[in-house]
């Protein structure tokens, strides 16, 4: 069993920013990856990055978002600059088939 817990939700304006953390119960040798589910709709990928530290990023957060990790911590991040309303959901941590307890975003004037 691996525990993923995240922090670093809130409320921003927009065009502000916040950072996310999700530290693993051990030591994550696989890809992990940011997702979000907004009301009513279908949980989607936001970036997910290997290991080695290879990214990829959904288009909507394509240039405003970076995921990052520090391997020695078993922690992954995921900085997000110039928000936008839309952005507003719940974002989960996930590996493998590990989910986190999510962490609410939003995002208003």
């Amino acid at each position: 069993q691996v525990q993923l817990v995240e922090s670093g939700g809130g409320e921003v304006q927009p065009g502000g920013s916040l950072r996310l953390s999700c530290a693993a119960s051990a030591t994550i040798y696989g890809a992990m990856g940011w997702y979000r589910q907004a009301p009513g709709k279908q949980r989607e990928l936001v970036a997910d990055i290997t290991r080695r530290g290879s990214a990829n990023y959904a288009d909507p957060v394509r240039g405003r978002f970076t995921i990052s990790r520090d391997n020695a911590k078993n922690t992954v991040y995921l900085q997000m600059n110039s928000l936008k309303p839309e952005d507003t959901a719940v974002y989960y941590c996930n590996f493998d088939n590990f989910w986190g307890q999510g962490t609410q975003v939003t995002v208003s004037p």
